[in-house]
């Protein structure tokens, strides 16, 4: 039996003393911040960008200003891929940090030879591969610092290192309104009736899963408020970047269907959750709310929240982890979100595109927004269309739309020199089709029988000059790395996947059996559909496979 003495706790605090230098330059980088634990990620950010790093002793006086345990503020800081945790007597990083994108579309535009260009002619500099930027259409893409280079080369690079580039300001509010906008807002019927009126249409959720919107509404509101409304804008599927077009081009439409759904649900606070990858939207947002909040069609709170490199978070429960100032574990359901959501209230997650939508649905009525699909289908889609098209970028597009024709009609056909191939209808997590299958609709269950699936509506089209089993090594990468390693079937999955991907013989019978595996044991979607490229080639395109 052990002693009293060794059972009795260690006097004094554990760890490493708190450095009173490091409280002020935290205190200094973070202002006025409130120091609440559903800020700590915001805290972050500030020091971050104050000192290009965030050091062990940063994260003790974080943890002492926010009142918190030691660890907090480390696993929030090493979970996300924006934050350089380094120790107190290492070196601070290169003052430039160049991240070129490595995501499918940009590694189809050669991003493996320009990062090793960067890397020649930026010697002081660190380069590093990063996930996707939301700039496929513009492959390849990288960040200079915060600054995105699309199209880029080092001759780009060098520019934008020369020259800060401009970026044109979205819309304000007052050209909004003089074009009718916010008229829907104050036209939108009672809870009941604007739900009623949203299920005509049969609008889905258009981040991925698409989950019938009336009855997410329904079953948010069937709970007892105070309730919330968080928008995942947080978009990091490589592929897709409608949600930044949609911040890009008219914010205030979006910010018109955030308060419709709002008054859908009788939420009273709205959340915005901002990828970080679009630094140049944080202030035209930032303004557009205060305008939004001054010219007073809302009366309760929007609150604007900076994510930090981690495509995770837009799993909806990661999601709300993220906004309470922790690493972005996805929560175990139920319960539901509309349950037990944000600070366990009832919450309402819609993505960007799905609130596009709803000032058109109610300004021109249900059966005229209905009346523009093709093929038995229902509205329109913003659909991001990347790869070896002539005319790449975001369309808006009739819902139930082939890939042949939104290839043929919107992107003004293939690339010079290209043959249509293969194409992803739904992003790196929604399978590889032959092009044999492209006048399949683009649309929620046409492209489930054949295991795959529209998703957020992210096409990537490959040509006669893409190697389809590489495409798959990609993506299965791009899902190892973003992992959040809380389970184990995708943590080891696609890690074990990715190595048998590189044999120079597929084991088949193996990735089969491991596919089973992840869908059947994953926590969430992240590791359910990672194998979904793989499956497919097994299937519809076995010739691809070495």
């Amino acid at each position: 039996m052990a002693s009293d003495r060794a059972r009795r706790p260690r006097p004094g605090p554990r760890g490493a003393p708190l450095d009173p230098a490091a409280v002020v330059q935290v205190s200094e980088a973070i202002g006025d911040l409130p120091r609440r634990p559903d800020l700590l990620i915001e805290a972050l950010h500030a020091v971050q960008d104050r000192f290009a790093c965030i050091r062990h002793a940063h994260l003790r006086a974080l943890a002492h200003l926010f009142n918190l345990p030691h660890v907090a503020p480390f696993e929030a800081a090493t979970f996300y891929a924006h934050f350089d945790v380094i120790a107190d007597d290492a070196p601070a990083p290169p003052a430039l940090t160049v991240r070129v994108c490595d995501s499918l579309p940009c590694a189809m535009a050669g991003a493996a030879a320009l990062h090793d260009a960067l890397r020649t002619a930026l010697p002081k500099a660190r380069v590093i591969a990063a996930p996707c930027m939301g700039a496929c259409h513009r492959a390849p893409a990288c960040a200079v610092g915060h600054a995105l280079v699309e199209t880029a080369s080092v001759e780009a690079v060098a520019r934008a290192l020369r020259d800060r580039p401009s970026i044109p300001d979205p819309p304000s509010l007052d050209p909004y309104r003089a074009r009718g906008g916010y008229a829907a807002l104050a036209s939108a019927p009672d809870p009941d009736a604007l739900t009623a009126l949203v299920e005509r249409v049969g609008l889905r959720g258009l981040g991925g899963a698409g989950f019938p919107t009336a009855r997410k509404w329904r079953l948010t509101r069937a709970n007892p408020g105070p309730r919330h409304l968080v928008v995942n804008a947080d978009e990091g599927e490589p592929g897709t970047f409608k949600d930044r077009w949609c911040l890009e081009t008219e914010p205030h439409r979006f910010l018109e269907g955030m308060l419709i759904a709002a008054h859908a649900v009788e939420a009273e606070t709205c959340w915005i959750y901002l990828r970080d990858e679009y630094q140049h939207l944080l202030a035209p947002m930032r303004r557009a709310i205060a305008d939004l909040l001054a010219a007073g069609p809302f009366r309760g709170e929007i609150h604007l929240r900076r994510g930090a490199g981690a495509y995770i978070c837009g799993e909806e429960t990661a999601l709300l982890e993220s906004i309470e100032g922790r690493r972005g574990y996805p929560r175990h359901k139920p319960p539901f979100p509309g349950e037990r959501g944000l600070f366990g209230r009832p919450t309402l997650i819609h993505n960007v595109e799905t609130l596009w939508w709803l000032p058109e649905i109610v300004a021109r009525g249900p059966e005229a927004f209905a009346a523009q699909g093709r093929h038995g289908r229902k509205g329109r889609r913003l659909l991001s269309v990347s790869g070896r098209v002539r005319d790449p970028g975001v369309k808006d597009a009739p819902a139930g739309i082939t890939a042949r024709e939104l290839i043929e009609e919107f992107c003004g056909g293939m690339a010079d020199g290209h043959h249509f191939a293969a194409y992803l209808p739904g992003g790196a997590s929604g399978g590889i089709l032959p092009a044999s299958m492209a006048d399949l609709p683009l649309d929620f269950g046409t492209l489930e029988p054949h295991g795959c699936f529209v998703g957020s509506g992210a096409v990537i089209v490959l040509s006669d000059q893409d190697d389809p089993a590489e495409a798959a090594r990609n993506l299965v990468r791009f899902f190892r790395d973003e992992s959040c390693g809380q389970c184990t079937p995708c943590r080891v999955g696609t890690a074990k996947a990715a190595v048998l991907l590189d044999a120079p013989v597929w084991d088949r019978a193996l990735l089969t059996e491991l596919s089973g595996a992840m869908a059947d044991g994953s926590i969430c979607g992240l590791g359910q559909a990672a194998m979904n490229p793989v499956l497919s080639i097994l299937r519809h395109m076995p010739e691809a496979v070495p």
